[in-house]
């Protein structure tokens, strides 16, 4: 049987997780450790699988760097990284320019950078024009660096926004907009809550799709 770290915790169920290349149990503090190895020996195919995909993600995650000629992702669409004399790194548009003679870590820092200032822009304008169509109005609008977190909604009615989600498509970046604004109706993922997201974007599962594929993507480029 796969060998495994235990967390006993206040919850109902066991759940198992692949973290880090290894798997991780979360159990109930009084589940018998006799009924955890039954759980995870019925697992043991799952585990397999999702052990080899992550293993393969975390090389391919060591292996990531950026260079200058490579293209990264904005709204979607891939652009090109560029030497440009100066000292500032910016996005025009159609190139994300850097200064010349940078290592691939000082790209990726710049590249984040852009990143974070393109994200509060854009998200902004987004949650300004559904929080009219909904109805709703945040009272703050905050990006983040969250790496599996896409958005959340605070009791306070704050938005977070990872910066990640500018390189997802308009269509999925208006899904989590929509998401998040209709936590402020709604606090919660009960019915009501899905009626909502889906009276302003009927094909909010279509777009749900789009950005897992996105989620595969990043887990394998290292952008810390």
């Amino acid at each position: 049987m796969t060998g495994y770290t235990l967390i006993r915790s206040q919850r109902r169920t066991a759940a198992i997780h692949i973290k880090n290349g290894g798997v991780e149990v979360r159990a109930p503090m009084k589940m018998p450790k006799a009924d955890i190895d039954r759980f995870v020996a019925s697992k043991e195919k799952w585990i397999t699988e999702h052990l080899s995909q992550s293993q393969l993600y975390a090389e391919k995650r060591k292996a990531f760097e950026l260079n200058y000629g490579d293209t990264v992702a904005f709204r979607g669409t891939e652009y090109p990284l560029s030497a440009k004399a100066g000292n500032r790194a910016r996005f025009d548009g159609e190139r994300f320019y850097l200064p010349p003679g940078c290592s691939p870590e000082q790209i990726k820092a710049a590249v984040v950078n852009i990143y974070r200032l393109l994200a509060k822009q854009h998200l902004t304008l987004r949650v300004e024009h559904f929080a009219k169509l909904m109805g709703t109005s945040p009272k703050n609008i905050k990006i983040n660096g969250a790496k599996t977190r896409w958005g959340s909604c605070s009791a306070k009615k704050s938005l977070n926004f990872s910066w990640r989600l500018v390189m997802a498509g308009d269509a999925v970046i208006d899904y989590v907009v929509c998401h998040e604004l209709a936590h402020i109706i709604e606090m919660n993922h009960s019915a009501r809550f899905w009626a909502v997201v889906e009276s302003i974007l009927p094909d909010y599962k279509e777009r749900q799709k789009r950005l897992k594929e996105l989620q595969k993507r990043l887990n394998a480029e290292d952008w810390e």
